[in-house]
């Protein structure tokens, strides 16, 4: 169970960083976006650590208090979630 957890997680966070590389690729270029909710959902279904890395690597989203408060929140709150499991199945 714990691999399938380090797998979701793993490709959440794959997820997360190219999609917002994606979003500030069409950003740039003019063209249609891909929603905040969506960016933030991918946070809140365990993509933190991508969302942060895309947001810090791309400069995407960094002024937007909305993600300067979420992102890190929903990421903290996954890190203590995954910790808990950790504690829990070792």
């Amino acid at each position: 169970m714990v691999f399938m957890i380090w797998g979701y997680i793993v490709v959440i966070n794959i997820v997360a960083f190219i999609v917002y590389g994606i979003d500030k690729h069409k950003a740039i270029k003019g063209r249609w976006r891909i929603p905040e909710s969506t960016l933030i959902g991918l946070t809140v279904i365990g993509g933190g650590v991508g969302a942060l890395l895309g947001m810090l690597i791309w400069h995407h989203k960094t002024r937007k208090w909305k993600f300067k408060l979420l992102v890190p929140l929903f990421l903290a709150l996954w890190a203590g979630f995954i910790s808990f499991i950790l504690l829990c199945y070792e």
